[in-house]
């Protein structure tokens, strides 16, 4: 369609609150949009991160838009998924899902757990040009215990952005986490896009 943000430049950087008003009205046909392109993502990092741990073990989904990363950890094997998005219209088609635990709006930049109420965390497709910014892998390694996982995804554009790498190299020369897992395939095999899939283990 001629407003998909698949075809508008998604990938460039933006203030949250663009970022915010991009996906509030994207919500509605998010899915199509995105399925459409062979969205692949989420399957891949849920795939990876299944074997690393207790399957019964509680795990957020971290920008969980409309679902489609809940229903892959679903479908990996997860029966207890919690999600949380910044957006109130991409939460609504979360729910009609009906896997998750709770879903609640988040701030951006915030994220008010207590250490450990996860043993692992799910953020595909977020941190990314566009979307969340690299810090976000702080606050996210914050409310992970040792032993706790934070699986996440770099698309191509992303890659290409010294500030993420950057950010990723910074946290592996840090000793406070180690890499578990790193892939690269199909992001939206239709746009020619590919990812990494990128998993950190908090030590």
């Amino acid at each position: 369609m001629a407003n998909d943000p698949l075809n508008t430049q998604l990938w460039k950087p933006r203030s949250v609150e663009e970022t915010m008003a991009l996906y509030r009205g994207w919500a509605a046909t998010y899915d199509a949009d995105v399925l459409g392109s062979g969205y692949v993502t989420p399957t891949r990092a849920a795939a990876a991160l299944a074997p690393m741990m207790d399957l019964a073990a509680p795990i957020l989904d971290f920008g969980c838009g409309t679902g489609l990363s809940g229903l892959a950890l679903q479908a990996a094997g997860f029966p207890t998924i919690d999600g949380t998005d910044i957006t109130p219209e991409m939460l609504d088609g979360a729910r009609t899902k009906g896997i998750y635990r709770r879903l609640w709006l988040c701030v951006p930049g915030f994220l008010d757990l207590e250490p450990g109420a996860y043993a692992a965390i799910l953020a595909a497709g977020v941190v990314s040009l566009g979307a969340a910014p690299p810090e976000t892998l702080d606050l996210l390694l914050g409310v992970l215990n040792p032993g706790g996982y934070l699986a996440f995804s770099y698309n191509d554009p992303t890659l290409a952005d010294a500030r993420f790498t950057g950010k990723l190299d910074d946290l592996l020369a840090g000793g406070t986490v180690t890499l578990a897992f790193r892939g690269h395939g199909p992001h939206l095999p239709d746009k020619g896009m590919g990812s990494d899939v990128i998993i950190l283990r908090r030590v």
